[in-house]
């Protein structure tokens, strides 16, 4: 049963605290949280991505960006990535992870979600759409797990 969710990308300030924040909105019950693996440590959501997620009715708003660490990666159950080579990058990190790690966008046939940092507003869009799919898909698998409909 995953209850602890980590999502992880690069920078931890545009996919992977905007996916948190859905995963969250779309399952409430579960522990979700994000982290970078070259994360801008201190940092909040970038102001694009805020500004997308906003007008999406989600607040990115207390963001704060943190490193990944095989300490943190232990704490939870599942953890979503949003490229494939970060999957090799969280094995490397904390091998004992290995088969607990997946794409955010398993669901999706298996889509990665690209990273729109310094890129235009529709590209920050672009990215929203696919992380609210992923994370609407994800969602569905998690309660499937859990027995409720």
């Amino acid at each position: 049963m995953f209850n602890k969710i980590l999502v992880v990308c690069v920078g931890n300030v545009c996919r992977s605290p905007t996916a948190e924040r859905l995963l969250k909105r779309f399952h409430p019950s579960l522990t979700v949280a994000s982290a970078g693996l070259g994360a801008l440590v201190g940092k909040g959501a970038d102001p694009a991505a805020a500004s997308v997620a906003s007008a999406h009715d989600l607040s990115l708003e207390n963001h704060c960006a943190r490193q990944i660490s095989a300490r943190l990666c232990r704490e939870y159950d599942l953890i979503l990535t949003t490229e494939k080579r970060h999957i090799a990058a969280l094995c490397d990190i904390a091998p004992e992870m290995r088969g607990k790690v997946m794409l955010f966008g398993h669901w999706d046939s298996e889509r990665e979600i690209p990273d729109p940092y310094r890129k235009s507003r529709d590209a920050f869009e672009a990215v929203y759409t696919l992380l609210e799919r992923s994370a609407r898909q994800w969602a569905q698998a998690l309660n499937a797990e859990q027995g409720k409909p």
